[in-house]
């Protein structure tokens, strides 16, 4: 490259191009122990930008953990790790403080035109007789975003895991949609038992492109929500086709397709709809259902979780939607 000046005036390199911001790993690894008097204790650290909140014990002992992300949102290369051992007999409640934002960067960068990938990966050992619900608060995938989660479960004998997660497929409100985002998840539970492993569930999704208009995906609508939940022990045939009776009368009055079926040892449910909540009041009270399965207090909401939610009052009237499809 050649640059030219007038005499006598200094000549100027070119400008160097800026350098790409680093990613940022945010890590947090807790073990959570069963204490005197039925309450759970828990240990562990996080670094930026994770952060972890006061932990408060529930009506059960459990311990309440909030965490925080500080970064306000996620771009792409940005990557966060959570694992979590739960010591046997104990039992924990995971949720995070607000909503996570994942921003766009498809065709956002000249150096990366295909955009850039934003991670969060969730490993779980639970030792016997653990009980841990992992419920985050919604995950917005802004226009030309792309996210993708993994999720390990080992389980032992007797451990029990309730995880559930709604997605809104860009700012709809706003009148935005995906475009070239993609969401994916992969999660695995698998259960260690004397005759050896178990898999209880292999779970592999992506929305994007076709699957976010076809009728087999999304059907256009912006919100997807899934529940699982493996339960410590084997349902009996009646007690496991009460249980999903219930959860499929839980969506009265809730907008959106809601189904739900039954695992070899427990039930999963899925949300296609236009409202994060009712997806997030549709499976509060399936998590009040498997807290009944097990003669558990019924849930506490988190503090930290929207305090206008009433997720147990039925809607009204003029707002009632028949819930749509049955499995």
């Amino acid at each position: 490259m050649v640059s030219i000046s007038s005499p006598g005036a200094p000549v100027c390199p070119p400008a160097a191009a800026a350098a790409p911001l680093p990613a940022w790993h945010g890590t947090a690894r807790l073990r959570f122990l069963a204490a005197a008097g039925g309450r759970t204790t828990h240990q562990g650290a996080a670094t930026a930008p994770l952060k972890l909140q006061r932990a408060s014990p529930q009506a059960d002992g459990r311990c309440e953990l909030p965490l925080l992300h500080t970064a306000g949102g996620l771009v792409g290369g940005d990557r966060l790790s959570v694992e979590l051992a739960l010591e046997p007999g104990s039992r924990a409640l995971l949720t995070s403080v607000a909503a996570q934002k994942v921003y766009g960067t498809v065709g956002r960068s000249r150096r990366a035109p295909q955009g850039s990938w934003a991670r969060h990966d969730l490993r779980v050992g639970g030792g016997e007789g653990s009980d841990l619900e992992w419920l985050p608060q919604e995950l917005v995938l802004y226009a030309d975003g792309l996210f993708e989660q993994h999720t390990q479960v080992e389980l032992a004998a007797g451990a029990s895991f309730l995880g559930a997660e709604v997605v809104r497929l860009g700012r709809s409100a706003a009148g935005e949609t995906l475009r070239g985002g993609r969401w994916r998840s992969s999660l695995a539970i698998r259960r260690q038992l004397a005759e050896g492993p178990r898999w209880e569930l292999v779970d592999r999704l992506e929305l994007a492109g076709e699957a976010l208009e076809s009728a087999h995906g999304m059907a256009g609508a912006p919100v997807f929500g899934s529940l699982v939940w493996a339960a410590p022990g084997p349902l009996a045939g009646e007690a496991l086709a009460a249980l999903l009776a219930e959860c499929r009368a839980a969506r009265q009055g809730l907008p959106g397709a809601m189904v739900c079926g039954a695992l070899e040892q427990g039930v999963v449910a899925r949300y296609r709809g236009p409202s994060s909540q009712a997806a997030r009041h549709w499976f509060t009270r399936i998590w009040a259902l498997t807290r009944r399965q097990r003669g558990l207090p019924p849930p506490e909401l988190p503090r930290v979780w929207p305090f206008q939610e009433r997720p147990f009052a039925p809607a009204p009237p003029d707002r009632a939607v028949a819930p749509e499809g049955s499995c």
